[in-house]
């Protein structure tokens, strides 16, 4: 029987944003009615970025979910530069309108954190991969196998937020991050990993299951 992790359905990161944008909707509306559109376009694109939607987590013990919303940009074999392996790199590309909070594609216990400053390249370029700002975690399961997920700034986005810590547990679907206005997530996987997607495919964070282990 599948779960479901519950949230607010806006993200806690936008409401500060999502407040102030309220507030100067209004009083552009009471003072400069003619330009009040503008204000409220800008508080309706603020609300369904930061917009958080409850998703339905797959039960299958050897299902690993995407981390993000997205395109899938990328589906090769490489070197992963986190756990000194050979891997299998998924990577989902979030615009400005996809959901940008963070789900853990499987549960494990993170035994590697490292964050990594950087440049602000496109997203979509293979070379922001290792040369944007990044922070990556490593999740090993009960079983061993591990799986490394890493947030990836892009040309906007200019914050990365990750509220787990060596050592902690966390669950598959769970929440662990955000980031804010457009980036990109990079999946680790062992080479024995059935890839479940398609290159070009739009995955949800959560729900999509990206491949079997």
């Amino acid at each position: 029987m599948n779960k479901q992790h519950k949230y607010p359905s806006i993200a806690k990161e936008g409401l500060p944003f999502l407040g102030l944008s309220l507030f100067f909707s209004i009083l552009i509306s009471i003072f400069y009615f003619e330009l009040s559109w503008l204000a409220w376009l800008i508080t309706i694109f603020i609300l369904q970025f930061f917009r958080d939607p409850p998703r339905v987590i797959p039960q299958e013990n050897d299902a690993i979910v995407s981390g993000a919303d997205g395109k899938v940009i990328a589906i090769e074999k490489v070197d992963d530069p986190y756990y000194a392996r050979k891997a299998i790199k998924i990577s989902v590309f979030m615009n400005v309108f996809n959901v940008h909070s963070n789900k853990a594609p499987c549960e494990g216990r993170i035994i590697e954190k490292n964050y990594f400053p950087g440049k602000f390249l496109n997203a979509a370029l293979s070379k922001a991969s290792l040369e944007n700002e990044r922070c990556a975690i490593v999740i090993e399961r009960d079983d061993k196998k591990v799986v490394t997920c890493v947030q990836i700034a892009g040309l906007v986005a200019r914050r990365i937020l990750c509220y787990k810590n060596t050592n902690d547990k966390i669950t598959k679907g769970e929440r662990y991050g955000f980031i804010r206005f457009g980036s990109r997530v990079d999946h680790y996987l062992p080479l024995e990993a059935k890839v479940n997607i398609e290159l070009g495919q739009k995955v949800k964070n959560t729900e999509t299951i990206i491949a079997f282990l």
